[in-house]
């Protein structure tokens, strides 16, 4: 299985390529829409969805459908190269809102 990349800079596509990553740039939630649905009906080699955290703010719910789907691609968010967009407790508050335990 593949992974592919969707991308809002260049440089974090350059550096996947690099990796042997294919992607696309796409710099608004329509592109990234776009994008998203080709990967899903066009590359079925495709196991994981890899998704700059930019990205997937644009497109909540798309972010949501594809975790929920229960088949691949696997979505996986990644900082770029300007650092992660999440909070420091990011982990912490993700495990708190899934099963509803407060880890300290």
């Amino acid at each position: 299985m593949k992974a592919f990349l969707v991308s809002d800079n260049h440089d974090t596509l350059v550096l996947l390529n690099l990796a042997g990553i294919r992607g696309m740039i796409a710099r608004d939630p329509a592109e990234v829409r776009l994008t998203v649905d080709d990967v899903l009906k066009n590359r079925h080699d495709v196991g994981v969805l890899v998704m700059t955290e930019r990205v997937a703010e644009m497109v909540p719910d798309l972010v949501k459908a594809l975790r929920e789907r229960g088949e691949p691609p696997l979505l996986v968010e990644i900082p770029d190269r300007h650092g992660s967009r999440r909070g420091a407790d990011f982990l912490t508050r993700y495990i708190r809102s899934a099963i509803g335990v407060n880890i300290e």
